[in-house]
């Protein structure tokens, strides 16, 4: 601990902050916080700590704000703001804002990435005042490839737990996410699914050891916390249970050569039939190959101004080429798919190739940990259970041409996914499961077609209802969908809670109302203390 102070050099550090002149309108609060920090951080207050209030100074605060969201329909003006947020050097200081945060009814919000649908890591409707405990600093990555296991604090990026494993060593890796700028904290807490989940399940599926804060700011690990509450941590969601501080990941064999392919076909070069193909086959294609398809409206060559549909087959296969031919060929030929068509490459390169790097990159990109991706934009997900019929897809495709900038994604599931028992983990979605679906509206110009682009996004929402999964029809907790229900007096969260967990909810539930029975760690659609 460089950096640490004593409690006297941490006391007149403090004087020296206080003196700066603050606003009352938020100091009182900030200045309460800070001193309760200095009182209950056993290595002290660091100078390298830091603070962001708009009192303070409101550009700073701003850029701090909106550092890492990616939905920026949530950083309106109307959107109610943190008091402050506070970014702990060590996890001490983790323990002290919880406390604290406790001590003085301030509402907590945690942020590892800021990678949430719905925004509920910054912004909270109804609850005031609230502050944001921002991970970010927290982002040690310790790999052991002895052991095959690698410990990785919260606020690392999935690209840099990436970076570091290969660092170590070319035929490791970790199933974990496609987009490289997600926080690990939240990231796995949700369950983590990637382009290698078919051959060894999902992120969460490969943690073997955690280090949480509970509600009165103990550190527990997993003996401490108790099977239950790592039964329920590994995705039943972010924000319910305590601050996720770090994880013990498993490392996964990964072969020298990788494939990657995307292979484009529309509507006029058969899109519709070789996307009813791929829905009969991707969940039984060899537990190496991963093959999502990227749909989007696209320009017709032939007439500018006609939009068609786009179809992109993406592939990644933990083999070389010439075995991938083979298997596509046995498989799905109905693709075309061809050696051209192929890329070997480092396992690395093909994560990168995925979250959609340019192929110069080089690996210490991943180390950016930017999000590629910022939008106004509104999100769904679905799972399928049997292929959409071909009409089916005909009316999806009008509904898409409807749309300025739609953006659907068909993520397959089988293999590992399909031996995994359901109640494993909170994370439900097994045995039976063809693909998964997230849905996604994005566009420009903030409130001004937000009320068009949320119809449109719900009516289609509506017209899919009786091609995809029922009773309940599901979705994946970490693609939040504040429209499937929230916490409030009178609701029941089994309205929400069924569909992201089936019948893991009412155990998650349990398991909430055991450990934190005050519900301190709280958000719109965090996991209640009781229901009924």
């Amino acid at each position: 601990m460089a950096f640490a102070v004593s409690k006297l050099n941490a006391m007149a550090f403090l004087v020296t902050l206080l003196s700066v002149s603050i606003p009352l309108s938020s100091s009182t609060l900030q200045q309460d916080f800070m001193q309760c920090l200095v009182d209950n951080s056993d290595i002290s207050f660091p100078v390298t700590a830091s603070f962001y209030s708009p009192d303070q100074n409101a550009t700073l605060f701003k850029e701090e704000l909106e550092s890492t969201a990616q939905n920026l329909r949530y950083l309106t003006p109307s959107n109610p703001k943190p008091v402050f947020i506070f970014e702990p050097t060590y996890e001490t200081h983790v323990q002290a804002a919880v406390v604290c945060a406790k001590k003085l009814q301030l509402h907590l919000r945690l942020r590892s990435g800021g990678h949430d649908y719905e925004g509920l890591s910054f912004v909270a409707e109804n609850e005031t005042p609230f502050v944001i405990v921002d991970l970010s600093k927290l982002r040690q990555i310790d790999v052991d490839v002895d052991s095959n296991s690698a410990w990785a604090h919260a606020g690392a990026t999935v690209g840099e737990v990436y970076y570091r494993i290969q660092e170590k060593s070319q035929t490791h890796g970790f199933p974990a996410g496609l987009c490289s700028s997600l926080g690990i904290g939240g990231h796995l807490v949700g369950g983590a699914y990637g382009s290698m989940m078919r051959k060894f399940g999902l992120g969460a599926d490969n943690v073997l050891d955690a280090r949480i804060i509970d509600a009165n700011g103990k550190i527990l690990d997993r003996a401490a916390m108790g099977e239950d509450v790592f039964w329920a941590i590994r995705g039943g969601g972010g924000g319910s249970f305590g601050v996720i501080l770090a994880w013990k990941i498993k490392l996964v064999p990964v072969p020298a050569t990788v494939t990657v392919f995307t292979v484009t076909k529309t509507l006029e070069q058969d899109g519709t039939k070789v996307l009813y193909k791929w829905q009969q086959v991707a969940d039984k294609l060899d537990e190496d190959l991963f093959i999502r398809v990227i749909i989007q409206t696209a320009s017709k060559t032939t007439k500018p101004g006609n939009r068609t549909i786009s179809t992109s087959y993406q592939g990644q296969f933990l083999g070389d080429s010439n075995r991938l031919i083979q298997v596509m060929q046995k498989s799905f030929p109905e693709l075309g798919l061809t050696k051209k068509d192929c890329t070997e490459m480092s396992w690395i390169k093909s994560v990168m190739y995925i979250a959609g790097f340019p192929n110069s990159a080089a690996p210490e990109a991943l180390l950016d940990g930017k999000s590629l991706f910022k939008s106004y934009f509104k999100a769904k997900s679905d799972f399928v259970e049997e292929p959409i019929p071909v009409e089916g897809l005909e009316g999806l495709w009008k509904k898409l041409l409807q749309e300025d900038s739609p953006l659907t994604i068909w993520n397959p599931y089988g293999g590992m996914m399909s031996r995994i028992p359901e109640s494993e983990i909170p994370f439900p979605h097994r045995k039976g499961t063809l693909f998964k679906i997230q849905w996604l509206s994005s566009w420009s110009d903030g409130k001004a077609s937000e009320e068009r682009h949320m119809k449109w996004m719900r009516e289609m929402y509506g017209y899919m209802g009786k091609y995809v999964s029922k009773n309940p029809r599901r979705a994946y907790v970490n693609y939040r969908d504040l429209d499937l229900g929230v916490n409030e007096e009178e609701s029941d969260a089994r309205e929400w809670g069924s569909k992201y967990f089936k019948a893991n909810f009412e155990r998650l539930v349990k398991i909430k109302g055991e450990f934190d029975p005050e519900n301190f760690f709280r958000h719109e659609q965090s996991i209640p203390t009781k229901i009924g």
